[in-house]
């Protein structure tokens, strides 16, 4: 095939080539002889009912410190391109959420990977409700007596915003810990959003497993684990990536959400999994693929591009 692939990402000037997942997409994309666009979602624009953006012209190598080159930005039709990548960090707020609303223009006549529908309708730590059998106590609410419930009933509990991400923002909150009230008034004060609370998992200490699935089908892992006093073990937060296998509660879990990833088009997902309960599905712009390829030799980037172009034929 040849495709034209339009990356809607955080600027390619910051983007650190030994960790990012993004430049390993592309990277092979232009190795399958793809044409490469770039552009923040800051450039995108709708007008008249065309989708398009102030995209650039991008040529990638693995060489730190000179891994691009950019041509002339050109105002461009979304439409004209074969795959559009919605790959830009969280947070998932109102622009986020807008980027996918224009998104769903294009898509699917253009392939948007993942698909923005889905991506809206998935909040990461939404998307877990749908498989209760498969988390851990889990709490969403800014209902205050009722979270206070939740911990007089779990004890020891994790608080967490419900649109964070990569550990931001986390608390893990003791039995003899005095402070909830005041963090749930530092909350509520400063955001209207819900939290989500869960029940700790001390297995946290042994790892939290992150679980690449592509279309559907669990590929690779690795297992993150937190520093010494801390919480998180989030890559963002410190945390020490380490080879994993996954286990039969591993694959079970991912047996029981993989066609409900497939059939809604989030083509590439990370999963995270503590102690075998599933606390969250990544679907935004999941990370991982560079550490597992560390421990493994296994280049998942060039499976996720076989399922594009398979989806593409189709």
């Amino acid at each position: 095939m040849s495709l034209k692939v339009a990356l809607q990402m955080d600027p390619i000037e910051d983007v650190n080539i030994a960790a990012d997942s993004t430049f390993v997409i592309a990277m092979e994309a232009q190795r399958r002889g793809f044409e490469l666009f770039h552009y923040h979602p800051d450039n995108l624009m709708c007008e008249d009912g065309k989708v398009m953006a102030r995209a650039r012209p991008l040529t990638l190598r693995a060489e730190h410190g000179n891994h691009f080159t950019v041509g002339a930005s050109k105002l461009m039709d979304l439409s004209t391109m074969d795959v559009v990548w919605l790959r830009q960090d969280p947070p998932f707020d109102m622009s986020y959420l807008t980027t996918t609303y224009l998104l769903d223009l294009i898509h699917p006549k253009t392939l948007v990977v993942n698909n923005p529908t889905e991506v809206r309708n998935n909040p990461e730590k939404l998307y877990i409700s749908k498989f209760p059998d498969l988390v851990p106590p889990t709490l969403v609410t800014r209902d205050t007596a009722a979270i206070q419930s939740f911990r007089a009933k779990h004890h020891d509990i994790i608080v967490k915003p419900l649109y964070g991400n990569g550990g931001w923002g986390v608390f893990h909150i003791k039995p003899d810990d005095e402070n909830l009230s005041t963090l749930l008034e530092m909350h509520m004060a400063a955001s209207r959003e819900p939290l989500m609370i869960q029940a700790y998992l001390p297995a946290v200490r042994q790892g939290d497993k992150r679980i690449i699935l592509i279309d559907g089908e669990a590929v690779g892992a690795i297992n993150r684990i937190p520093l010494d006093g801390e919480a998180r073990s989030n890559m963002h937060a410190g945390g020490i990536a380490e080879a994993c296998q996954l286990t039969d509660r591993d694959r079970e879990i991912c047996h029981a959400i993989g066609p409900d990833l497939k059939a809604r088009g989030l083509i590439f997902a990370g999963i995270d999994v503590i102690g075998g309960f599933l606390t969250e599905i990544n679907v935004t712009s999941p990370t991982g693929l560079q550490e597992i390829r560390n421990f493994d030799g296994i280049a998942l980037e060039g499976k996720i591009w076989d399922a594009i172009e398979a989806r593409l034929r189709a």
